[in-house]
């Protein structure tokens, strides 16, 4: 049986090459999961909605089977607040695509962060608004009805520089659209900034409190302080300390798929090594 401290990576952090030999890689590294972004990993012509087909979704199923590797994540990191009508009809049928693709080819959720209210998808203080925040959740609603319909959990994953960038928001978001087909990503370096990082423990203490329950998957990356901003790196680079957010999954979430972030194939078995070490630690 494996690690319940279940490992993986994105399958773009490896050197360029096929899909299956990406997979093929990262197995080799000693990874279990993978995240996929279709359009960092396939032809453009293969991540079209149209070429998202029945056939295509159990071709993946088929190479993840074969390399004994959980397909994790499906990322579909577009602007849900995109206040242009047209913009967001294209935004939503791509989710829509998504969400059947993952239903077919064993994927554990749809992944997404929670945008911004301009076309830009850039950061303005109008981010961290109510008005914004009112216009993510209505326009979530559609997708995690559609996922209820396909049986795919998405989970969104909140940032301090979108709109849902707390664990208190994020707790709202769950709570208005009330399915246990939406569930949260946890990146707790995502929830930081220069503003906050030095409260990071209890920043991470109330995700873990608020959203522990949704939590379906983790991601693993750390950061340095540098000119004035953070800076994000593989774990154990910075000063990240993960002693909480493990113990948090030894004692209630076996198996969960934790995939690592911001790692180079030069360092990506060193940051996985770092994490298990913290772990075994961890009575």
């Amino acid at each position: 049986m494996r690690s319940r401290l279940n490992l993986g990576m994105r399958l773009h952090d490896t050197p360029q090459m096929e899909l299956e030999e990406r997979l093929s890689y990262i197995k080799g590294q000693g990874f279990h999961c993978a995240h996929v972004a279709l359009t960092k990993v396939l032809p453009e012509q293969d991540t079209a909605n149209g070429a998202l087909t029945p056939g295509m979704a159990m071709e993946l199923k088929r190479l993840f089977a074969k390399m004994e590797i959980d397909f994790a994540v499906l990322g579909c990191y577009l602007n849900l607040a995109n206040p242009e009508p047209e913009q967001l009809a294209k935004i939503q049928k791509r989710y829509q695509a998504h969400i059947r693709f993952a239903s077919l080819a064993g994927c554990g959720v749809v992944g997404t962060e929670t945008g911004a209210p301009n076309v830009e998808y850039a950061f303005v203080p109008e981010c961290h608004s109510e008005e914004a925040l009112r216009l993510f959740i209505t326009n979530l609603r559609p997708i995690i009805e559609y996922a209820e319909k396909m049986g795919v959990i998405v989970a969104i994953e909140p940032v301090f520089t979108h709109i849902v960038h707390t664990p208190a928001r994020a707790r709202r978001v769950l709570d208005e659209i009330a399915s246990p087909n939406l569930q949260i990503i946890l990146d707790p370096v995502n929830l930081l900034h220069i503003s906050n990082y030095v409260n990071r423990k209890d920043i991470i203490r109330e995700a873990l409190e608020l959203l522990g329950e949704e939590i379906a998957v983790l991601h693993m990356k750390d950061f340095k302080v540098g000119n004035g901003k953070l800076i994000w790196t593989a774990a154990g680079k910075g000063i990240m300390e993960y002693d909480e957010i493990l113990h948090f999954i030894k004692e209630k979430k076996p198996y969960i798929h934790c995939t690592l972030e911001d790692t180079v194939p030069e360092n990506a078995v060193e940051a996985a090594d770092y994490i298990c070490k913290v772990y075994e630690t961890i009575k």
